[in-house]
């Protein structure tokens, strides 16, 4: 089983940059997008509706802004639209599609960079989605969390740790958090699980010459949780460099796993 997560910053730029001409020949299970930027009326032409997919947007109540879609090559039993809080679903940062004793959710947190207000909106996400998380780790319902968490988690996942410990995306209450997550929760980060090598980053600032001297942020996770791990190997982990179609790089996990069928 092959998933790929990407924000995309705006799935219209992305495709005219031939993401989609990429994601064909990706050979994919599922494809996890974030930050859309789009309502699902912009998105007319055939490219946002690929062919051999089951195809489904979430979208922000806000044009131009946030927005979340799953690609998923096998039909979904239910598709679940928001993370249940009105707060965070009226900006498009949740979509679950639930498989037969599998679920997998494609999810945008908020950042906090912005200002004081909207990393208070982050803390209350991160409150949401981890008391929503425990709940999940007790449910038969093995799962899959990728997207865009806007945290790096060790210094390992950002290249100027040092620098960066006051700002949003690398404050201690967020690396904690996740800290919380994987160790006394059981979920997992499925990179970590092989040995890397360093400086593997996911996003970069559009400032300076960040991406061209590999100056980034690893904020994609595909997060496990603990029974799914107990279930599937994880064969490979990639985030592409080769092209750019966003600020992002896709994040690529295979896993010995085979789909379940309905």
């Amino acid at each position: 089983m092959r998933i790929i997560s990407l924000n995309a910053n705006g799935i219209r730029a992305a495709e005219r940059k031939g993401f989609f001409l990429w994601m064909a020949e990706q050979n994919a299970d599922l494809i996890c997008i974030q930050e859309t930027k789009a309502q699902t009326e912009q998105l007319k032409a055939k490219a946002f509706w690929p062919e051999g997919y089951h195809c489904y947007y979430h979208d922000a109540e806000k044009k131009g802004y946030s927005g979340v879609a799953l690609y998923c090559r096998q039909k979904p039993e239910n598709v679940i639209i928001g993370m249940g809080n009105n707060e965070f679903d009226s900006e498009g940062r949740y979509i679950e599609a639930i498989f037969s004793g599998l679920s997998v959710i494609s999810l945008y947190m908020p950042s906090g960079s912005a200002k004081e207000e909207r990393q208070q909106v982050k803390y209350r996400c991160m409150d949401h989605i981890m008391s929503k998380l425990k709940t999940m780790k007790s449910s038969e319902q093995d799962t899959i969390i990728c997207g865009d968490w806007n945290i790096a988690h060790k210094n390992e996942d950002i290249r100027n740790w040092k620098g960066n410990q006051k700002n949003s995306g690398f404050l201690p209450e967020e690396r904690a958090w996740l800290d919380t997550l994987f160790d006394d929760v059981g979920f997992v980060d499925a990179f970590r699980e092989l040995d890397q090598q360093d400086h593997q980053y996911t996003w970069w600032s559009n400032r300076g010459q960040a991406r061209a001297n590999n100056v980034g942020w690893r904020i994609d996770y595909q997060i496990l949780s603990p029974n799914f791990k107990n279930k599937a190997n994880i064969v490979s982990t990639e985030i592409y460099r080769d092209q750019s179609f966003s600020d992002h790089a896709p994040l690529i996990i295979d896993y010995d796993y085979i789909m379940p069928t309905t």
